[in-house]
Formats: C-alpha cells, structure tokens, sequence
C-alpha cells in the first residue's frame, strides 16, 4: 500500500470503511494500527464542522510550502496526533513530499 495519497483516504472515510482509512493513513503517515485507528476516528469526529473540510484539505499545501509548525498543527487539528506521533508523522509526511 505505498503508493497510496490523502484521496484514498478521503475515499475510505466517505465510504465509512474506516479500516480502510486507517490502513491508508498508517501508510501515509507511518502510524502503528492503534494510532492509526485513534487519529482515523478524531478526523471522522471532526467532521462535523462545516469549517473543518477546508482545514484538512490544506494539509497539503502545508506539507509542500509550509513550516513543520504549519504540518504539526494541522496533524493535531485534524488527526489528534501530538508528541511523538505528530513527530513521527511529520517525518514520514517529508519523505514522502519532499520540499521542491
């Protein structure tokens, strides 16, 4: 599953196949299942607010223009993940976008 994108995991959670989602975004951000699994279910939760959609789909930009401060806030926004998961996220996020 390495060839997996933000859009698949899209995909998954509008399908409501969270373990989908949480496979993928264990890809994408070099997660274990569990955290995986915590951080597929705080974005679900998220959902909810109208002003949230907007916030998740700027995780990419962040990851190819902005400060890991920019990509650490939205990983804790958006997914929950703080200390070292947001690190180890923000690692995996820059190997796999590398900055042009």
């Amino acid at each position: 599953m390495s060839d997996v994108t933000f859009r698949d995991f899209a995909a998954a959670i509008m399908r409501n196949d969270a373990p989908a989602a949480e496979a993928v975004l264990a890809t994408l951000l070099g997660l274990d299942g569990a955290t995986a699994a915590a951080a597929t279910a705080h974005f679900r939760g998220r959902m909810a607010d109208p002003a949230f959609m907007p916030k998740a789909m700027g995780l990419r930009t962040a990851v190819t223009t902005g400060s890991d401060a920019d990509i650490g806030a939205l990983l804790a926004d958006c997914f929950g993940l703080v200390d070292a998961p947001a690190t180890g996220a923000l690692a995996a996020l820059r190997t796999r976008y590398p900055r042009p």
